[in-house]
């Protein structure tokens, strides 16, 4: 007993000392990369209050890795290609007819923005279809993808081997036997009950199918925090799908605990279809590391319409973060109004501070989120910013009908934003994202409708009311506002 007695004496000390200057060396690393201050003091009170499991946390969900460009773009052909073709609009932007628009004109500095940060092209003679929830959408992603003879390219967040999903799978089988090339990207982890059987599945019937960034131990530390969150589908280099929905039944029959899900999906058909076509192979190319360069893959095309669209992606491998910097831009530049939806509402400082300028300037800015979400943490950091964006003149509203899972932006009549990007730091500043700028008063104007009819089965929150809420529930939402850029 004397023995073990001095060995605990000895290792004790030893052992506290080791973990104390661990934790100094995490603070000062943390501290250094200039992180969001936020996030920084987040990491510290974690490291401190929490003893080792705040450093497991650390390792596990805390390493930043966008400097190191977890996906390398420069040196692909379509990428360099786009970043020339970018370059070229800007220069010319000064005599360029798409400002013949008095209301696009307006938003030139928008639009060149989304040029200069993620080389977001100008298309135009584009036809752009809203499709509102998951009915509709499926049933125009099922018509499309019975339509294809040359090549299905798909990358979802989240792939469910359930009854809309299996209906998914039969097609592009079907498709694969019929001589289409099928090309399949899912997130590992959006899409973690994948088994490999699903992956061989699709393997034997030709189709190729990967998971984006694997998250397998040890390299979980390096790759959990940065997830692909896009939903891409691109058809023959013709049509083309984003936004909101991944393939699970949930999005077309809603759930008994949330009730019906709303969202909003885009179809995209012209020239715009390219440049998502994209962002796909630049995925594809980090899963198969495969450089898919062909012409046929990005056909021309006449014009199908009259809307002008940039797509616009970010994530780790992007120089800025150009869909948060996009939505600052638009809200910035308002005039009339600026109408949100999103299912979880933790903007980052930079965006918070554009709404409520944008509301005490007289803008009419309107958030809808939905009041039961499938993330209490993150229900609860949302309604942490309730209060002050309340006094700042902003409205805000709860969603009753089912769960809000919409991601939409209109601004002006003229500028509507519609993708996979939530109103949050993480798609802001952690996943790949994907998202259409669409410049275009009759979309907007569409959407504008759409909006005012989610209104209708929203509860309007009154600051009043709002501060007169328990202590309890207070404590509660700071706590998590507190975390949540942790999350």
């Amino acid at each position: 007993m004397d023995i073990f007695h001095n060995i605990t004496q000895i290792v004790s000390p030893v052992l506290l000392g080791i973990y104390i200057i661990s934790i100094l060396v995490v603070v000062v690393y943390t501290v250094l990369e200039n992180r969001n201050p936020v996030k920084t003091i987040s990491w510290v009170l974690v490291l401190i209050l929490l003893p080792v499991i705040g450093f497991v946390f650390f390792i596990f969900f805390g390493q930043n890795f966008r400097k190191e460009k977890i996906i390398a773009r420069k040196g692909l052909r379509n990428h360099d290609a786009l970043s020339n073709l970018a370059h070229e609009q800007i220069t010319r932007l000064s005599e360029s007819e798409i400002f013949e628009n008095p209301l696009i004109d307006e938003k030139r500095s928008l639009i060149t923005l989304l040029l200069n940060n993620s080389s977001a092209v100008v298309t135009i003679g584009n036809n752009v279809e809203v499709l509102q929830n998951g009915k509709t959408t499926f049933e125009a992603i099922i018509k499309a993808l019975e339509s294809a003879t040359s090549f299905i390219h798909l990358e979802y967040y989240i792939f469910a081997e359930d009854e809309i999903g299996g209906i998914i799978k039969d097609i592009i089988k079907r498709k694969a036997a019929e001589g289409v090339e099928v090309r399949l990207i899912v997130d590992d982890v959006g899409s973690w009950e994948l088994k490999k059987p699903f992956f061989k599945e699709m393997w034997d019937a030709g189709i190729q199918a990967y998971s984006f960034l694997q998250v397998r131990f040890p390299n979980l530390t390096s790759k959990v925090n940065y997830r692909n969150h896009r939903k891409i589908i691109v058809i023959d280099g013709h049509i083309g799908f984003l936004g909101g929905i991944n393939i699970a039944d949930r999005y077309m029959n809603g759930s008994a605990e949330y009730g019906i899900w709303r969202d909003t999906h885009l179809k995209i058909e012209g020239d715009a279809v390219n440049t998502l076509q994209t962002v796909f192979l630049t995925d594809w190319f980090f899963v198969s590391q495969t450089e898919i360069h062909d012409r046929k893959y990005f056909p021309v095309k006449s014009p199908v319409g009259h809307k002008m669209v940039q797509i616009v992606a970010s994530g780790p491998d992007s120089d800025w973060p150009a869909i948060m910097m996009g939505i600052f831009q638009a809200i910035g530049a308002a005039k009339k109004y600026v109408y949100i939806a999103t299912p979880y509402f933790m903007p980052s400082e930079s965006v918070l501070l554009a709404l409520k300028t944008a509301a005490l300037g007289g803008v009419d800015v309107r958030i809808i989120i939905p009041e039961r979400s499938d993330a209490f943490v993150t229900l609860l950091s949302s309604r942490s910013f309730i209060r002050e964006m309340l006094e700042a003149d902003v409205k805000f509203y709860f969603y009753q009908k089912g769960f809000l899972h919409s991601k939409v932006m209109i601004v002006d009549d003229v500028v509507s934003v519609i993708g996979s990007a939530n109103m949050d730091f993480r798609s802001f500043e952690q996943n790949f994202e994907v998202t259409a700028f669409i410049f275009d008063d009759e979309t907007s104007l569409n959407l504008k409708g759409d909006f005012m009819d989610d209104l209708n089965h929203s509860r309007p929150i009154y600051l009043e009311e709002w501060s007169k809420r328990p202590v309890i529930e207070k404590t509660k939402e700071s706590f998590a506002r507190l975390v949540s850029p942790l999350l």
